[in-house]
């Protein structure tokens, strides 16, 4: 293992519609030099873009502090929801009675998470103390409240934090059940909170149904394959979502987390939506570890799969100053 040892960063943004935004964000990312792009994807449905980082200790928490720094001089959190409200309803997802009219992920804050991620459990002491260095900064010279999530906070969830998004965030630290871990005691009034987290490698993963499926059976099926649920699978965060595909009709997805990918392949994730529904495509969020997609079904597309940048061994092997 290198010395000192290489880490991730995997920042995600509310904002996956403005390319020009999402470029001014990954300027603030990489302008030290010392902190690498390896992948940038941004996802209009879910209004979301998810930077994946490398650098060494020091240099990547900067780097993060510099990238939030430009994210919350850039993103309005309420702006960003009411266009994504008004998007939706434009493509009929309020009419329905299925639509996500208040957007597709959930989310509090501008930079909403910001994750450094260790590849080998002896870097994971890096790891903390990198997040814990970048939350300080973050809360402290970008003004934004930092909450820790995962291992740093006892195992408090992203979840706990995001319920009731911004506004429920909000009373929750206005009634002292929750107060933030770095940073000011109050939501910034336009950039909302940061959730910071070591954690070990997962990966964001989508699987669209095919028609006719709809909102409420990707519903159905996130709520039976998350771990906890009837046919919980180790380690899977999962959410149905429906996504706008005007002029045609709108698209049923199951949006997951996998956090434990080296002992559940994305292969058995397909399976067992399989088992409740036709599976017309997925796509994978940002990189993966390569034993993750081993023995992937060949018969389940991934259009804009890139291995020699999407899996970590591949894009750590050149480092491309590249996005999408």
């Amino acid at each position: 293992m290198p010395n000192p040892p290489l880490l991730l960063a995997v920042p995600n943004v509310s904002e996956g519609r403005d390319p020009a935004m999402l470029d001014a964000i990954q300027a603030g990312f990489t302008a030290g030099g010392d902190t690498r792009l390896l992948d940038r994807h941004a996802d209009p449905d879910h209004h979301r873009a998810v930077y994946t980082l490398v650098g060494a200790p020091g240099g990547l928490a900067q780097a993060m502090v510099q990238g939030a720094a430009q994210a919350v001089r850039l993103i309005d959190i309420g702006v960003v929801e009411a266009a994504d409200r008004e998007h939706h309803e434009r493509h009929g997802g309020a009419g329905s009675g299925e639509g996500a009219a208040r957007g597709q992920h959930p989310h509090v804050g501008a930079l909403d998470v910001a994750p450094v991620v260790y590849l080998d459990r002896a870097a994971r002491g890096a790891a903390c103390a990198e997040a814990l260095v970048a939350a300080d900064r973050i809360g402290a010279g970008v003004g934004v409240p930092v909450f820790l999530y995962g291992e740093l906070a006892g195992g408090r969830t992203r979840a706990e934090l995001r319920r009731g998004g911004r506004t429920g965030l909000a009373e929750r630290m206005r009634s002292g059940q929750q107060s933030p871990d770095f940073g000011p005691p109050t939501l910034h009034p336009t950039a909302g909170a940061t959730l910071v987290a070591a954690r070990e490698p997962l990966v964001a993963f989508n699987v669209e149904l095919a028609p006719p499926a709809t909102l409420a059976q990707a519903r159905h099926i996130a709520s039976l394959i998350r771990e906890g649920g009837t046919e919980g699978l180790l380690g899977v965060r999962a959410i149905g979502v429906s996504l706008d595909r005007a002029p045609g009709p709108a698209v049923a997805q199951v949006s997951m987390n996998v956090e434990r990918p080296l002992e559940l392949s994305l292969r058995a994730v397909i399976e067992a939506v399989q088992q409740h529904a036709r599976v017309a495509a997925a796509e994978l969020v940002g990189l993966a570890p390569r034993a993750a997609l081993e023995d992937f079904p060949e018969d389940v597309p991934m259009p804009a799969f890139d291995p020699a940048r999407q899996l970590i061994e591949n894009a750590l092997a050149y480092s491309p100053q590249r996005s999408q």
